[in-house]
């Protein structure tokens, strides 16, 4: 068996301000939007969408999945994420690899590391 991402869902309770937030962000586009419920994000640069789906409740507590993205500018891109609206959680480095954990505009938390 093999598996193919094809999607990450975002659980929110105003999927459209968010999915607009992550497609300015990555560099994507909005491909669907269903009556306000459900958006689907699509990059050029990548085989895999981001959806975002309404829901009354979601999971409260630390994420047990997140997204890492990287940046050839950790530094100035990461203070473009936070006049967008994310919010810094913590700055890591281990040797000469360094990464920030941010939040976007609901709280999911994401990680920004320099690479490539």
């Amino acid at each position: 068996m093999t598996l193919n991402l094809a999607m990450i869902t975002f659980d929110s309770t105003d999927p459209g301000p968010l999915a607009r937030w992550w497609a300015a962000q990555a560099g994507g586009t909005i491909e669907e939007e269903n009556d306000g419920w459900y958006y689907v994000v699509v990059f050029d640069s990548a085989p895999y969408r981001l959806a975002f789906q309404k829901v009354e409740d979601p999971t409260p507590g630390k994420n047990r999945l997140h997204l890492d993205v990287t940046t050839e500018e950790l530094d100035n891109d990461g203070a473009k994420l936070l006049e967008a609206g994310a919010t810094e959680v913590a700055q890591h480095s281990m040797g000469d690899f360094r990464w920030v954990t941010m939040a976007d505009p609901d709280g999911n938390v994401f990680c920004v590391a320099e690479g490539h």
